[in-house]
């Protein structure tokens, strides 16, 4: 198995992620909120390809519940892997990068939203010592980038995850 080398993206990648993962619209407007300042891309690289990518949401939340009972926590966003690439870690690799990139800048904990149905993320998350936090789960929007351009919203409920990046880095 070849070396994985997560990094933060950079505008002159765009091309290797859409040929790799597809998502041209996505990867565009997360490149344009990264040099705005409002997150960070981190894409994990085998050789010389895209094989997974984690978005670090530094903004405020845009759902109010996580603006009045999480504020100012930085969320994890839109984890994924390449179906010919999972079950190597990769996702656990993107994760722990994307928290160290936040434990460096400054922040003390992270949070993330789960679809219920999707008990294996969930139970990952659990392993890397997320745990939910003591409120219903919550209305989000999740954009939908289709490849002719559109961006679809579609109202999804979602499960809170939150950890400490103070006790992680105590590990």
């Amino acid at each position: 198995m070849a070396q994985v080398r997560i990094r933060q993206a950079l505008g002159k990648d765009l091309p290797f992620l859409v040929s790799a993962l597809g998502q041209e619209r996505y990867f565009a407007t997360q490149l344009a909120r990264q040099h705005a300042g409002h997150g960070v891309l981190l894409v994990a690289w085998q050789a010389f390809n895209a094989v997974g990518d984690v978005y670090l949401w530094l903004s405020s939340a845009e759902e109010p519940e996580l603006r009045d009972r999480l504020p100012g926590v930085p969320l994890l966003t839109h984890l994924e892997v390449s179906p010919a690439h999972r079950n190597r870690r990769i996702g656990t690799q993107l994760v722990h990068e994307a928290e160290e990139r936040l434990r460096t800048l400054g922040h003390e904990r992270v949070a993330l939203g789960v679809e219920p149905g999707n008990v294996r993320v969930r139970r990952l998350y659990h392993r890397l010592g997320y745990a939910e936090w003591p409120y219903p789960p919550i209305l989000t929007t999740r954009h939908v980038f289709h490849p002719d351009g559109r961006i679809e919203e579609e109202a999804e409920t979602c499960h809170i995850l939150v950890k400490s990046l103070r006790e992680a880095r105590a590990q």
